[in-house]
């Protein structure tokens, strides 16, 4: 096992802290780990692709999980497999597709762990059909704090503490998931504009295809405030394709990685923001149904830019995603509109329309609409003004995504999770001395 001394951040790249980094290559170092983490605590660690401090740990350890990605079973019939939390969705993809499966749920990119994505209760486009990650986990292996390696399967306090949990009950060693069936490698697209908010949201509401999202264009105003191009996609069946190419219907060709644009970084500004959001809304069709792509290139706007991250200036940038539910939609245009008027240089905005929660306590998704949209972290007054639309998204029942959270104030916590109290009672009993911990752990005393 390998240690060394890091400096860590999550994808927005905000707030630093340096941390003691153990790389375990089995189940056993990973208990040794845990066992002698010393007053700090420990806290797992995938891939990094959650936006806040939720896998740093300031002058503690931190257990990088990479090492172990194991591909440990396969039940080709059942589309069942079992692996280790390490092991990337990329991985997996590329195990089980030509096996005639594919994830359930695609939750921000191929370039997540296992144990991330129960970790975060991830969600994907599909989430109104398909809900969480969670819902798709038959049994896991989760180490907790006495070094015990336990089975925890649905319907237990347990399995619902840790979906979603954010790694604070133990850290995850293995799991089993339950994959969907498909017949090809492809996807039927359909593309169209929407001329302001309240049409995106009408359009929106009529749809049934699976996967639906909308990227919202947060520098336009007026009529056209909260205009935005909404995609819509499901899985093509091998019975819609020619018999030629029947043969090789779930080939999955290679997932090309393009850079982030090099002038980029000098443009990130209102202007820069505004140009883009402008060529981004006209150059999409204004209607486009049954366009034909491969999964790879459908998939790949999670992961276009390996390194987007740093497109940022100095400071990083903040990711700010909430949800609201359905019947407030009054809230969702207010906060449109005043980002809007704000003229923050927001490059990216997605709308999801999101359906059945998920079992854990502190899981995110639930029925509503969810918005999410990155800003640079040095905005002047950027503190004060998300906290602002913290208390209108507490005030509608909403809540704020806590994996992608860099800054919620700990007073606003308690209304936007009402099973938290649930949350640290277990905690309480299962790590009566603090072995998992983290900065967001500390943060919002979790």
């Amino acid at each position: 096992m390998s240690v060394d001394t890091v400096s860590l951040t999550g994808w927005g790249r905000t707030a630093p802290t340096t941390a003691l980094r153990f790389r375990p290559r089995s189940h056993e170092e990973a208990a040794a780990t845990v066992l002698g983490c010393g007053p700090r605590g420990s806290i797992a660690r995938g891939l990094g692709r959650t936006h806040g401090d939720a896998a740093q740990n300031a002058g503690g350890s931190v257990l990088d999980m990479t090492a172990l990605d194991r591909v440990r079973a396969i039940d080709a019939a059942a589309g069942l497999v079992v692996c280790d939390a390490g092991t990337t969705l990329h991985r997996l993809r590329e195990v089980m597709l030509p096996l005639g499966w594919f994830p359930p749920v695609v939750p921000g990119g191929r370039y997540v762990t296992v144990g991330g994505a129960i970790g975060s209760d991830g969600h994907g486009d599909n989430h109104r059909a398909a809900g969480s990650f969670s819902r798709h986990v038959t049994e896991f292996t989760l180490l907790t704090a006495d070094g015990e390696a336990r089975t925890v399967r649905p319907g237990t306090p347990l399995f619902d503490a840790t979906a979603g949990g954010l790694g604070l009950t133990g850290v995850i060693l293995s799991a089993t998931l339950r994959f969907r069936p498909v017949t090809t490698a492809l996807m039927a697209v359909d593309t169209e504009r929407a001329a302001g908010l309240d049409d995106l949201l009408a359009r929106m509401a009529r749809g049934h295809r699976p996967y639906e999202y909308a990227r919202i264009d947060l520098t336009a105003r007026g009529r056209a405030t909260g205009r935005g191009v909404l995609v819509r996609a499901d899985h093509v069946p091998v019975r819609a394709l020619p018999e030629r190419t029947r043969r090789t219907a779930l080939a999955l060709g290679p997932a090309r990685r393009p850079a982030a644009p090099p002038l980029l970084p000098r443009l990130f500004g209102r202007l820069a923001a505004t140009a883009l959001n402008e060529i981004g809304y006209r150059s999409a069709p204004r209607s486009r149904a049954g366009e034909l792509q491969p999964l790879g290139t459908f998939f790949r706007a999670l992961d276009a830019r390996p390194h987007s991250n740093r497109v940022s200036p100095t400071g990083g940038r903040i990711h700010y995603a909430f949800l609201v539910g359905h019947g407030q939609e009054e809230t969702l245009r207010r906060i449109v509109g005043r980002i809007a008027r704000s003229r923050c240089p927001s490059f990216r905005a997605v709308l999801r329309r999101c359906g059945e929660g998920g079992p854990g306590w502190l899981s995110f998704p639930a029925p509503g609409w969810h918005l999410s949209l990155d800003l640079p972290a040095g905005l002047p007054g950027l503190a004060r003004f998300l906290d602002a639309l913290d208390e209108e998204v507490a005030a509608a029942g909403g809540r704020v995504s806590l994996t992608e959270d860099a800054r919620l104030r700990p007073d606003a916590l308690a209304a936007m999770y009402p099973r938290l109290p649930d949350f640290r009672a277990l905690r309480a009993e299962l790590d009566p001395n603090g072995a998992f911990r983290s900065d967001l752990s500390r943060r919002l005393s979790l």
